[in-house]
C-alpha cells in the first residue's frame, strides 16, 4: 500500500482552506462565518504539522499550540459578541449589523 505523501496533506489542507473561504463569503450568519475561519485556521495547523512531521522537527507542532490558543481566544470573543449583538437585535445577520449605534 502507497504511503500518505506530503502532497496529499497540501491538497486536504488546500480544500479545507477553500470551503473556509467560501463561508466567509458566502454565509451571512455570524456563527457560521466564525466556523469558517476556525476551518482556515485548521488548515493552517493541518500544514504546520504535516511539514513538521516531513522535515522531522517539532517547530511546526508548536506553532500550532500558539494557533490553537488563539482560536480558543477567537471563540471566545466572537461568542460574546455574537450573544450581546443578538440580544439587542434578536439577529446575528451580518447584514443586520451595518450601523453601530448604542
Amino acid at each position: 500500500m502507497d504511503e500518505v505523501t506530503i502532497g496529499w496533506y497540501i491538497a486536504l489542507a488546500a480544500i479545507l482552506f477553500s470551503m473556509g473561504a467560501l463561508g466567509v463569503l458566502v454565509r451571512r450568519n455570524a456563527l457560521i462565518i466564525f466556523m469558517s475561519i476556525e476551518l482556515m485556521l485548521n488548515a493552517g495547523n493541518l500544514l504546520f504539522v504535516a511539514f513538521a512531521r516531513h522535515l522531522g522537527d517539532l517547530d511546526g507542532q508548536i506553532w500550532v499550540f500558539f494557533t490553537m490558543t488563539v482560536a480558543a481566544a477567537e471563540v471566545a470573543v466572537g461568542l460574546a459578541l455574537a450573544v450581546s449583538i443578538f440580544r439587542n437585535r434578536d439577529s446575528v445577520n451580518i447584514d443586520d449589523m451595518n450601523m453601530m449605534k448604542g
